[in-house]
């Protein structure tokens, strides 16, 4: 059995991620904004697998609920894949990426066929 030292992805996640505390917005917004800020920046590259949901909350020392609900806003707006029985990634963007919740290719900008923002 492993030792739990082993199935902990270490400290660097938690400031790796740079979740302040003073930071407005509830903790799991703060960390997709996060994940969306290493995946747009280039710290995380195209391809790289995400830690399992325990182990990352186990780090970051918060619930579950918050890393599944901030990849789960990730996979929605194109930034991760999810596949059952396999791990989350980040999406590979052959010839565009992402930007701004918007894909670009060969410069033209992709918009969403339906405006899915709350109130509208």
């Amino acid at each position: 059995m492993p030792s739990a030292d082993r199935e902990r992805t270490g400290p660097a996640w938690g400031t790796f991620l740079e979740l302040e505390s003073g930071a407005e917005g509830p903790l799991h917004a703060r960390l997709a904004r996060a994940l969306r800020t290493a995946v747009t920046g280039g710290r995380l590259a195209a391809g790289s697998t995400l830690p399992a949901s325990r182990v990352l909350a186990a780090d970051l020392r918060c619930s579950r609920w918050v890393v599944t609900e901030a990849y789960a806003q990730l996979v929605a707006e194109g930034y991760f894949e999810a596949r059952s029985a396999s791990a989350t990634r980040v999406r590979a963007r052959p010839g565009g990426s992402v930007r701004g919740g918007a894909r670009e290719e060969d410069g033209n900008r992709w918009t969403p066929r339906y405006d899915l923002l709350p109130g509208r």
